[in-house]
């Protein structure tokens, strides 16, 4: 979300999606309360600190740490406010094990990516600090019910050998399936509920975080090839949620709520998927994060999310 006021994101998310609130994010504060800080903020037994080049492990807790940590304890305290007594699912975000790896250096400047026995340390000790997060917001709103949403904006280009070296002059290699199918799966079977994997850059591995046991997958259905819809169909049979990103997450004239959902009803005709499936099977989301956007327009973003999901259940066809 954009901005810095916590409770006034946490008052926007849980009036306009009573039935789905979710905690916010707000990076526009600073260091620490970016996606990668926040999430370094919770590891166990690992820290971080910002260096020009970004965030890089340390020794210690610093400022940086205590920074992210304050920021996040003012987030909790304000979608507690608002959330009193409110009973269902809830929805809190990390970042996944490979995007954190990806963007996190060790102390000689390399991605960790570079380092398997790194990979293995941060993937363990993002698994214990998000089981004490999720025990926090569960004290703190007894009455939720919580979906973990594991962020990996980097995840294809780890597949795909792209995430560049310090240098920049070459890519590190190509992950091995496997082990990003088994280092995600451990992180989501630590979660006693549902988990989503959202990615929202092309080439999104369906098949791969079904197998790794996500219960929902999160895109930017613009990016959405012919090559994809095989996956998607399969998954949607199975029982995989789709959290289709359909709205705009910068500053534009919005359309139509029903307009936006057009193309997952066109997509659910070209598949021969039951349109009774539609409303148990999709979220409507903005394609992306709304810290890029202002704060009224993120408001009005997520009002048509909903708008926009009322016509999908109303008239799936």
């Amino acid at each position: 979300m954009p901005g810095g006021d916590a409770r006034e994101a946490a008052k926007t998310v849980a009036g306009t999606f009573e039935d789905f609130p979710f905690l916010p994010e707000l990076p526009a504060r600073g260091p620490g309360a970016d996606m990668i800080g926040r999430t370094l903020g919770l590891l166990v037994e690992l820290y971080a600190r910002v260096e020009p080049s970004g965030w890089r492990l340390g020794d210690r807790p610093g400022r940086d740490t205590r920074r992210a940590r304050s920021w996040l304890g003012e987030d909790l305290d304000a979608i507690e406010e608002f959330t009193q007594g409110y009973e269902g699912p809830l929805k809190v975000q990390a970042v996944g094990p490979w995007t954190l790896a990806a963007a996190t250096e060790l102390r000689n400047g390399e991605s960790a990516l570079s380092d398997p026995g790194a990979c293995r340390d941060l993937a363990g000790s993002l698994k214990e600090g998000l089981a004490q997060h999720l025990a926090e917001v569960r004290r703190r709103i007894p009455g939720a019910e919580l979906v973990l949403q594991l962020d990996e904006p980097s995840l294809s280009a780890v597949l795909r050998g792209q995430i560049r070296t310090a240098s920049g002059y070459r890519t590190h290699r190509a992950v091995d399936r496997q082990l990003v199918e088994s280092t995600l799966r451990a992180q989501i079977e630590a979660h006693d509920g549902p988990s989503v994997v959202h990615t929202c850059a092309p080439d999104v591995p369906f098949a791969l975080l079904r197998r790794a046991g996500a219960a929902g997958v999160s895109f930017d259905a613009a990016l959405l090839t012919d090559r994809d819809e095989e996956a998607v169909g399969e998954g949607v049979e199975a029982g995989l949620k789709l959290f289709a990103g359909v709205v705009p997450s910068t500053d534009t004239a919005l359309s139509d709520p029903a307009s936006n959902v057009m193309g997952v009803r066109t997509l659910w005709r070209r598949l021969g998927l039951n349109p009774g499936l539609l409303a148990d099977s999709v979220v409507v989301t903005p394609s992306c994060g709304l810290a890029g956007a202002s704060p009224a327009y993120a408001r009005k973003a997520l009002a048509h999310c909903v708008a926009a999901a009322r016509s999908l259940a109303d008239n799936p066809e």
